[in-house]
């Protein structure tokens, strides 16, 4: 009776796997295997199978949404008597660190890219609004680096403001995973795409809301959907050291990483060592910051330790 109770006063509604890839209908799979390759981080698994289950269906209903704001932005601009320009529709990734946002993030964008009218799609990362490096050592928030207080979040909001006013070009920072660190006079700029995809740890956080009622905007408030990719803890963990693994025989050996002295661990040390940060930083922001902020979401997609997304929650409208 309980579970009964809970489904129905739940906001979503929720698929199976099978049930969620019958949505497709006929969305045509625009990827070939080696792009899907591409767009894959190195400890992903995700192939032409999982994109046509998951991210086919996905780009479908986007696109019936897009088009539905699109309908709506008239419809306002009508009712305003208004000559404004059609503003960018933006796509929020969240998730935990290993839970394959990025990936979820740039097959998104290759599919979007790919629909009949050909949208400009960009992806920003909001690791580039991370405080320097120099920043976060002198506030002592190194080992806080992820959390909410890591960030810039009104040089992010400046940002998507600026996206959403049309402002042409909005410039973002870039990250370099190799320094572990943002990069000083680069930037990636975004002119006028009709799609962004904006994706982070704490893209959903709101934080405490003012008892003046002063307006205070958060950065899911320019999101017109939002993705929350979930996975079990102990899978995420799993996820991560193999990550660090992975890593440590890879980007680890090059000299300028900031991660080099790891590279010469065995493979107990690196084992222990990634678990070390999975449990004092990663689990922390996790349970402190990331995981309050599923229920924001407007898609939900539940992974298993094979990588595929097994269960699909969409909010109901």
């Amino acid at each position: 009776m309980e579970q009964r109770t809970e489904e129905v006063l739940s906001p979503y509604r929720v698929f199976s796997r099978e049930q969620w890839a019958a949505l497709r209908e006929d969305m045509p799979m625009t990827l070939t295997s080696d792009e899907v390759t591409r767009v894959r981080s190195l400890h992903d698994r995700l192939d032409i199978e999982e994109v046509e289950a998951i991210y086919l269906p996905l780009s479908r209903l986007l696109s019936l949404y897009v088009a539905a704001t699109q309908r709506l932005f008239r419809a306002q601009r009508r009712f305003l008597g208004t000559e404004d320009a059609k503003m960018p529709y933006i796509i929020g990734v969240a998730g935990s660190v290993a839970v394959g946002k990025s990936t979820s993030a740039r097959v998104l964008q290759a599919l979007l890219a790919r629909w009949p009218n050909v949208p400009k799609v960009d992806l920003v990362t909001t690791d580039g609004f991370l405080y320097p490096n120099a920043i976060l050592e002198r506030e002592g928030l190194m080992e806080k680096k992820g959390f909410p207080e890591s960030y810039d979040l009104p040089a992010l909001l400046r940002f998507l403001t600026d996206v959403k006013a049309g402002r042409r070009p909005a410039r973002a920072p870039v990250y370099s995973h190799l320094t572990y660190d943002v990069t000083p006079g680069q930037w990636v700029e975004v002119d006028r795409p009709e799609i962004l995809i904006v994706e982070g740890l704490n893209v959903l956080q709101t934080g405490r809301l003012p008892k003046d009622g002063k307006a205070i905007p958060f950065v899911s408030d320019f999101f017109d959907f939002s993705v929350y990719l979930d996975a079990d803890d102990d899978v995420l963990k799993s996820w991560y050291v193999d990550r660090f693994l992975t890593l440590r025989s890879t980007a680890f050996r090059d000299p300028k990483s900031y991660f080099h002295r790891y590279s010469n661990l065995s493979d107990a040390e690196a084992v222990e060592t990634a678990s070390a940060i999975w449990e004092r930083i990663n689990l922390v922001n996790l349970h402190e910051n990331i995981l309050p902020t599923r229920q924001r979401a407007d898609l939900i997609l539940k992974k298993v330790e094979t990588h595929q997304v097994e269960e699909v929650s969409l909010r109901r409208l």
